[in-house]
């Protein structure tokens, strides 16, 4: 059946609940029979009539507020164009083959709106549930404090519920956004002068991990060098996106007028100093001399590079290894190393989401690393980085970031 065969205006009267459509003016513009039959009234004593006409509140009760709650939550809604639960209300209704009397009556309402194709608010949806019946079941006027606080409790939890599912979407805008944020910063690299180059990043799994990882690979002055980095933030989402984004870019800067990865990293953890949400972060930072066949290094308290030598030995990079950015009061130069490497070999670098898993030493992952790289060293960088992620994330997906850079040399 498609949607042309469905007879919404019948399906708006067969629903169970009593449901009123309004204009933002709030008069009634439709009104289902559940809606009538419960109120107590007729189509013509609704439709086009405002809806406090219809329902004022009572005038015999100085302390009654469901109108101002009820027009308070309906404006809400028309001027958020977000959909209000409200708490439980009392709102007695006039009888209307007995003008004058009011019958005390319990209502909980959600007010929801419709919009145009411009996003603007044309009609609101107002939702009732009566719990009138179940106050008085739980002991009448006598009790009427533990009865409140009952359908209260009902109340809370239902708004609870779409407190919870607006906060999901919430976060998995956010998670959008930061992982376009994300992709726009790490662009592909697949060519470095004569050598390939495979990069790769897979975001954690769950809406609220969107993580702070990057990656870089810049060409430097003098000679034929380039400097492959990569860092990560602390924290999660959207803020440690934007970090990310600003460490990234200094880095690059540092690395294309530093004479050495140590002085970038030097340059980059004064700038972390002033960032917001930079703390701890850290970085790796390799300077590849494809003239002289060397690799400078050194890490801010990063993962070790890998080296994966043609015949098989993997070298771990580690030995210039230093304390995450702005971890020190005063900034104190970092150390750098340097190794040699022939034609064939490899670097690997990566973030942490690629070797740890929780109540694990981290020695086992960089092990299931160095096997990883072993045995795929005869493989082409792109298909080399597919098989270490294959072979190293967890099938349903790891619960921090991974980037991965691999550098045929």
């Amino acid at each position: 059946m498609n949607d042309t065969a469905v007879d919404y205006a019948r399906v708006f009267q067969a629903l169970p609940g009593m449901v009123a459509l309004l204009t933002p003016e709030l008069t009634y513009v439709d009104a289902n029979a559940e809606f009538l039959r419960v109120a107590g009234r007729t189509r013509e004593q609704v439709v086009g009539r405002y809806l406090f006409d219809v329902f004022p509140d009572n005038p015999n009760d100085s302390g009654a507020s469901g109108m101002r709650n009820l027009a308070a939550s309906l404006a809400r809604v028309v001027a958020t164009g977000e959909r209000d639960a409200m708490a439980l209300q009392r709102y007695d209704v006039e009888d209307p083959e007995r003008p004058g009397e009011w019958a005390e009556r319990y209502w909980s309402p959600v007010n929801a709106p419709v919009c145009d194709a411009d996003g603007k608010v044309v009609l609101l949806v107002h939702r009732v549930e009566e719990v009138t019946e179940l106050i008085r079941a739980r002991g009448g006027p006598a009790g009427g404090r533990a009865r409140v606080l009952e359908a209260e409790l009902y109340t809370r939890a239902r708004e609870l519920q779409e407190l919870n599912e607006r906060l999901r979407q919430a976060h998995a805008r956010e998670r959008e956004v930061a992982l376009a944020l994300q992709k726009a910063m790490l662009p592909a690299r697949r060519q470095v002068g004569d050598h390939h180059a495979a990069v790769r990043y897979r975001p954690a799994v769950g809406a609220l991990n969107v993580c702070g990882d990057w990656y870089d690979v810049v060409d430097l002055v003098g000679g034929h060098r380039i400097g492959v980095a990569v860092g990560d933030v602390v924290g999660h989402g959207l803020e440690a996106a934007c970090v990310m984004g600003q460490l990234r870019s200094a880095l690059s800067a540092a690395c294309r007028v530093a004479s050495g990865p140590a002085e970038a990293l030097n340059v980059l953890g004064r700038y972390a100093h002033v960032v917001d949400g930079a703390e701890s972060a850290t970085a790796v930072t390799t300077f590849i001399d494809f003239d002289d066949r060397t690799i400078a290094y050194s890490s801010a308290g990063h993962p070790p590079p890998v080296l994966v030598h043609p015949d098989g030995r993997v070298e771990f990079l580690d030995r210039a290894t230093d304390p995450p950015l702005d971890a020190r009061p005063d900034p104190v130069p970092r150390p750098e190393a340097r190794t040699a490497y022939t034609d064939g070999a490899t670097l690997v670098l990566y973030t942490d989401g690629l070797v740890e898993r929780r109540g694990e030493d981290i020695d086992t992952g960089l092990a299931r690393l160095a096997s990883s790289l072993d045995r795929h060293r005869d493989d082409d960088p792109d298909r080399l980085a597919d098989a270490v992620l294959l072979e190293l994330l967890p099938p349903g997906g790891a619960t921090d970031d991974t980037a991965l850079v691999v550098v045929r040399l």
